[in-house]
Parts: C-alpha cells; structure tokens; sequence
C-alpha cells in the first residue's frame, strides 16, 4: 500500500509537499487515522532505535532534537496543524524518549549543563536551545532523576564559577517551575540564595577585618556558605592544613556562628580552589598565579620548605587518603602543566615515587590553571547518583501506599496498584510495587485479609 511503500521515505526525507497531498488524498476517503498512525508508528520506531543505541549517547539529545524539529515542521506545513496528528507526535514522542528508564533524564540534564558552560552564541540562541531542550524534558517520566543530575551539576556551575548566564539559569530554572511546580525548584532557587547570601556575608567578613574587630591574614579567603539539605551530599575529606589557613578558617567559623548562633559549620574541603603565586626563575618576573584545588595546593606548600619528597612524605604532611593524593600528585607532575617532576618518570604514580620542585617550568600564560585529574564525573559517581533517587522513591512509593491505605482501609491488590500508578509520576514496575507492599506488611502498616489474600487492609 503507500503507506507501507511511500510514506516513509517522504517522512525521512521531509517531502513536505508529497506528504501534503498525501494528507489531502487521505482526507477525500476518510484515511486521517490511518496515515496519522503510520506516522506515528514510524516516528516511534526511529526514535526508539536511536535511545536504545548504547553508542549514541553523547549526541542522543542533539539527535532528539532534530528528530522533534523535523516532526514539528511536517505537522505544521504537511497535516495542517491538525489536533489528532499534534496528539499523536506527542504520544510518540513519549514513548520513545521512555524506551530506555531513566538514562535520557540523566543525558537530558547533562545536555543543559553544556549549554549553560558554553560561552559561546547569544542570550537568545541559547534560551531557543532551553526552549527545545524543555521540549523533551516533558516527555521524560523519571523527572526526579534529572532533578538530581541537574542539581548536582548547577551545584559545581555556581560553585567552580562555570556559569554562561545567571540569566540564563534563573529563566530556565522559571521554566522548570512552571512545568513541575515550585516544589520541583526549591532546593534549586535555594542554592542561588545561598551563594548571594555569601556574597553578603563576605563583605561584611571584609568590613570586620578592615576595621580591625578581626584579625587580618595574607590570605584573600572567600567562603559559599552552603544550606544542607539544598545541595548535593559532600563526603567529607580528612586533611592537614597548614596552620596559617587553618586560622583563616577558624575564624571565619567563629564569625560565622556568632551571627547565627545554633548551627555547626563543616568546610567541605574536595570543593576548594585557590590561587597560589609560585616562584619559578624562568617565569616573566619569575612569578606565576597558579589556580589550583584545595587539594592540589596543600600538595605545593610543602614545597615551600622542600624541593624534593617522596610520596610518604607528602601523605604524612598533606593527610590527604592514598587514592586522593596519587590523582592529585599526577595532575601535577605527569599532566599538560608539570610544575613537579616525578622520578621515575611514568603516568602513574606508584609507591617510592619522588617529587621534585620544577625549577625548568614556564608557561606562556602569567596565571596558569592546573586542572584536577576526575574533574569529570567518574561512572561510580552517576551510579550514586541514580541509587540516592531509587532509595528516595522507595520513600515516595511507601507514603503513597499508606496514604492511599489510610483513606480507603481495605483494597484490593489489583486497585490498590491502579491508585499507585495514577499517584506516583515516576516509571514503575508491578514487582517494585510489590516488594514495598510486602515491607508494610512485615513493619506492620498493612495485613492481608484472613479470607482473601489479594485484598489488603489498614493498621491504624
């Protein structure tokens, strides 16, 4: 027939006056729902080959977005705009940006992060890009999934100071609120607030020591006071700071605390960066500005007393843990900028390994950034990242169950999962739902009813 023979090769090569006629053809014989269900049918088909292709994901965004662009202007130029054919390329649309749970929340979420680093283009290109990037986010059923990635890679944007566009967040992070509403966008409206908030609290910090009612430092520090519970979890990292900035540190606490008495401040060293000026004679007025973590520059003071130490040495001096200080060490002495030498020389640094001051090192640039090796997120990460969500929607599938319990008292397995699936906006399977019900019964919350095991009823 033509729709098995012609139609899909109009639609792939986007033959709008071919499908317009063929629209108009189908329409004469009453065909509408016939040619809007091949089309349909096709659209899901390409598109669910592409998020089921492992070997696409760093371009799966970019590829929806051309397939969604393409749809769009056939809907509009070749079937009129019609309602039922609009219906239809959304219910297509949902299914295949689902056919892989929960990955194109993950890859939708890093798609805005590049975009919202990149300098390049307009203010106007990249809320078009937004725009179209929104356009699929409504699709995705796992928004609690991106919801993490997004926030844990708006964390390190404001935090590593990688924003394109304050602008550009803000009006995204309006869009989110319009589509999922304000519960959706605390935590990250929060951050925001908690960085202009800083912003305050260091010029008052500032003020205090121009005055003389704390002590001043040579160090230029600069603090984010970050709420918990609006950020992404820390682990903290155990290390020895020097006793100069561990002053600095101390009394910016006891600051801190004494304008908001009842808190505990915990400093989330992993987080830091500096800016350290380092003597090398080579160097235009023998001088460099190195911007460095905070990691990287406990591993270059110790080179202020020394020009040589071995790995042993800097693990006793730094407290830094083994893996954290070889990643560390190798960022400095075997990556693009080596302003340490190690000996033996290799990629890797292995136990024996000596590092010596670089006396040889210049740079073309007067401020040289050294980047940390695992900068990007390691696969252990995102795993983390995914199992912190599963844990939180076993929370979210348990309350919903006594909810829904508590309201009706006794209900049937069948219904009970009717109401689940209506309650929860998450993708679930019968069994995820299953296991939780059996924990409510063995805490108590639930019992099964002595005569009928599939009908489940209410503890108070």
């Amino acid at each position: 027939t033509l729709l098995d023979k012609g139609l899909v090769h109009m639609v792939d090569e986007a033959r709008i006056e071919d499908l317009s006629r063929m629209y108009a053809l189908f329409g004469h014989v009453g065909a509408h729902r016939q040619l809007r269900d091949a089309w349909s049918a096709h659209i899901k088909r390409v598109g669910t080959d592409m998020v089921l292709d492992s070997e696409r994901e760093k371009t799966l965004v970019e590829d929806l977005l051309r397939l969604k662009e393409k749809c769009d202007t056939l809907h509009t130029q070749a079937f009129d705009r019609a309602e039922a054919f609009g219906y239809a390329l959304r219910e297509a649309f949902e299914a295949l940006v689902n056919a892989k749970q929960n990955k194109p929340a993950e890859l939708i979420a890093k798609f805005l992060d590049q975009q919202l680093r990149a300098k390049a283009g307009s203010e106007s290109d990249l809320e078009v890009t937004l725009d179209h990037a929104m356009a699929l986010f409504r699709f995705i059923n796992g928004k609690d999934l991106f919801e993490a990635f997004f926030k844990k890679d708006l964390a390190k944007r404001l935090l590593l100071g990688k924003l394109a566009s304050v602008d550009a967040e803000k009006l995204l992070i309006s869009k989110l609120k319009a589509e999922c509403g304000a519960g959706f966008t605390n935590k990250l409206e929060g951050m925001f607030k908690d960085v202009d908030a800083s912003h305050d609290l260091m010029q008052t910090f500032r003020e205090a020591q121009e005055t003389g009612r704390l002590p001043r430092s040579d160090i230029e520090l600069n603090v984010h006071v970050l709420t918990t519970g609006f950020w992404p979890n820390y682990p903290p990292v155990e290390v020895k700071l020097p006793s100069h900035l561990a002053k600095v540190l101390e009394v910016f606490g006891d600051f801190y605390l004494s304008k908001h008495s009842g808190r505990r401040v915990s400093w989330a060293h992993s987080l830091g960066h500096c800016t350290l000026k380092a003597r090398f004679p080579l160097a235009p007025q023998g001088v460099h500005e190195l911007q460095v973590s905070l990691l990287q520059a406990l591993v270059l003071l110790h080179f202020n007393s020394t020009d040589e130490a071995s790995l042993e040495t800097l693990a006793e001096a730094t407290g830094l843990e083994d893996r954290e200080l070889r990643l560390t060490l190798q960022s400095l002495a075997c990556g693009k900028v080596r302003v340490l030498v190690k000996e033996p020389k290799g990629r890797d640094v292995v136990d024996g390994d000596r590092f010596i001051y670089n006396h040889d090192f210049q740079h073309k640039l007067h401020r040289v950034k050294i980047n940390a090796i695992q900068m990007k997120e390691s696969v252990e990460e995102q795993e983390a990242t995914s199992e912190k969500v599963f844990v939180d929607r076993q929370y979210q599938i348990d309350a919903a169950i006594v909810r829904v319990m508590k309201s009706r008292k006794s209900l049937s397995h069948t219904l009970l999962l009717t109401e689940l699936f209506a309650q929860l906006k998450f993708p679930l399977k019968p069994q995820d739902l299953k296991k939780r019900i059996e924990s409510l019964i063995d805490r108590e919350y639930l019992e099964r009813d002595t005569k009928n095991p599939q009908v489940y009823r209410y503890l108070a």
